[in-house]
């Protein structure tokens, strides 16, 4: 078997450089890759084009990047609760381009399925769909949008093991799976990792096959965007 464990998130971007491009799992804060944000801020990458959902908050997740000017492109589909990537977009210092989430979501899965393009109805009409090819099928018109092309997918899992297989918890199985395989390297990070076989093959969401490299990460905060309690 392959080894694709690796110690910590130091050795797991072992290769990376300024001016790649990445893929970035999670929905708002939920299910992020928070070891190797931080690896990425600690290394001061700069130069970077970010493929994720959403930039985060501004003092966790992407926001940290955006702190420190390492972002010079976001592909993402909502600004969301970032004060400051706003701020940069709004003032020209972050190319920022904004995508349908669905169309995002199926970019990464084509772009692991092999698929260079596909049809979308989404976006047809609108900037979205300017300078890009369109055709009619059925009466409907659609838009060509090409597969994403990233150095780097980080995902990150709730277990996982030595082989890279995943098990994805809650929210956190949205844009993580379809990111898996969908780049040269991917790098797991997991809450438990496990020795191959010890998990259940029937509860796996992702094989191994698509995980370059796995690791157990640490210290995870698991921040809430925005709490909501019921009141008393």
């Amino acid at each position: 078997m392959i080894r694709k464990t690796v110690a910590n998130a130091r050795e797991a971007l072992e290769g990376i450089k300024d001016d790649m491009t990445l893929m970035l799992g999670g929905f708002g804060l939920c299910g992020i890759p928070e070891n190797a944000i931080a690896e990425l801020v600690r290394r001061n990458i700069t130069g970077l084009t970010c493929i994720s959902n959403n930039a985060g908050v501004d003092d966790f997740g992407l926001g940290l990047l955006l702190q420190k000017r390492q972002i010079r492109k976001m592909i993402s589909s909502y600004v969301g609760e970032n004060d400051e990537f706003e701020r940069q977009m709004l003032s020209g210092e972050l190319e920022v381009e904004l995508t349908p989430q669905g169309t995002l979501a199926e970019k990464c899965r084509a772009a692991q399925a092999g698929i260079p393009a596909f049809f979308t109805p989404a976006g047809f009409g609108t900037e979205v769909a300017e300078g890009k090819e369109t055709r009619e099928f059925h009466g409907k018109m659609y838009v060509m949008e090409t597969a994403y092309q990233a150095d780097f997918a980080f995902v990150k899992a709730w277990k996982g093991d030595e082989a890279g297989n995943l098990i994805f918890r809650g929210t956190a199985r949205n844009f993580n799976p379809c990111m898996c395989g969908a780049a040269q390297i991917t790098v797991a990070e997991v809450e438990e990792l496990v020795p191959a076989g010890q998990l259940p093959p029937n509860q796996i969401h992702v094989p191994g096959i698509f995980v370059s490299r796995i690791f157990q990460g640490v210290n995870y905060e698991k921040r809430i965007e925005q709490r909501t309690v019921r009141s008393k």
